[in-house]
């Protein structure tokens, strides 16, 4: 007898995490695998964070905590928002989640019903609409064009996306990089409050941008719910938390949510984090290694034959148009990663329409790896003539 599988088990693959898994087979096997596929720092945690981790394994129980996470480390969130951005964000607002990824799922759970629809820009991070179908709520893919770095505008929402019960945005985005200015995310804001639509703002990337700071959604709409994260910016991935702002109706919901789900976020790395806020200068000297990094790759990729680049405003990719290259983006990577060692990761990932003719590369690496890597793509150009 076949026993049932549930159909929510069917949803679509996370690409990238399939290309790192044939990159790292091919490092073991010995080849030279150069990783521009990955948006993870190569960085570890700040040094503050992981002393802060040894003292807490020698001192602390390491049990649960309290379900919206530990006083203490709300408070240095909420501290952090009037120290980087200016902004008021009570403690009571603040929720420790275990990573961006179930900060989403808490959003996403808080705020829809099976049935509902939901808009996001495409290309975008392909677990927003991947958790958003395990959930049983529709993804509505609002295609965006390089003239607005595709990310959504108040005047095109305008144009009717049907009925939908909210918004998802990104500022910086993935795999685009693009920052929405300020003035952008109040129109979209005022958008989503006369249509009443929930408001979801990714901004786990703030504090990776090269120009100017991204505006925080937590200053302009009291109604929206930000997820951020410390895996980006504080170079904390595998540390797995991240945090939620939201609103203060949502605020017991998503308590008792979390209650069932995750019980609460991981102890160990709720207290190194209260840590990571004091790390300034070596964050800093990490920014400065990525706007390097962005350097190296928006001046060679062209010489390497991706030369239809989206110029990113902030955190750590680099989105390029290969249709003049091939119109299967999956083969292209897979052919590339074998014949020069580098790693990337094809545009269907982030765009199932339009990703065929588009590929992302990460610069989150050291830069020697960022110098061979364009290194190798110039000499597979002028092979391949």
């Amino acid at each position: 007898m076949v026993l049932k599988s549930a159909r929510r088990g069917s949803v679509d693959p996370f690409i990238v995490m399939e290309v790192l898994r044939e990159a790292n087979r091919l490092s073991a096997a010995g080849e030279g695998v150069l990783h521009l596929e990955i948006g993870q720092p190569s960085t570890p945690a700040p040094r503050l964070v992981r002393e802060a981790a040894k003292q807490a394994l020698e001192n602390d129980l390491i049990g649960y905590t309290d379900a919206l996470g530990l006083p203490a480390l709300r408070s240095a969130i909420s501290q952090h928002y009037r120290d980087f951005y200016g902004a008021d964000v009570p403690v009571e607002r603040i929720v420790v989640t275990t990573g961006s990824s179930a900060g989403f799922l808490l959003a996403f759970l808080a705020s829809f019903d099976p049935g509902d629809r939901v808009a996001l820009a495409s290309p975008g991070y392909p677990c927003y609409r991947n958790i958003l179908q395990v959930l049983g709520i529709e993804p509505v893919l609002l295609p965006m064009e390089s003239e607005t770095k595709f990310q959504p505008t108040a005047a095109l929402l305008e144009q009717d996306p049907g009925d939908i019960a909210g918004l998802i945005i990104a500022s910086p985005s993935n795999p685009v990089g693009a920052v929405i200015a300020e003035a952008a995310q109040r129109d979209l804001a005022a958008l989503c409050a006369r249509r009443g639509w929930r408001l979801v703002a990714d901004e786990i990337y703030h504090g990776i941008t090269y120009e100017h700071p991204a505006a925080t959604m937590a200053a302009i709409e009291r109604k929206a719910i930000i997820v951020n994260s410390f895996s980006k910016y504080f170079s904390m991935t595998g540390w797995r938390l991240g945090w939620l702002v939201v609103p203060p109706e949502l605020v017991q919901v998503i308590e008792r949510l979390q209650q069932n789900l995750f019980i609460s976020p991981p102890t160990l790395s709720q207290h190194a984090a209260i840590a990571a806020f004091a790390a300034h200068d070596e964050l800093q000297q990490n920014l400065r290694r990525y706007a390097a990094n962005r350097e190296i790759l928006l001046n060679d990729l062209p010489q390497a034959g991706f030369d239809k680049l989206t110029a990113t405003d902030g955190a750590f990719y680099v989105y390029a148009d290969i249709g003049a290259l091939t119109d299967d983006s999956v083969a292209f990577a897979r052919r590339m990663l074998v014949e020069t060692g580098v790693a990337a990761t094809p545009g269907v990932d982030f765009d199932p329409l339009r990703g065929h003719r588009f590929m992302r590369f990460s610069f989150a690496g050291a830069t020697e790896d960022m110098i061979e890597a364009m290194k190798r793509l110039t000499a597979w150009r002028h092979s391949r003539r």
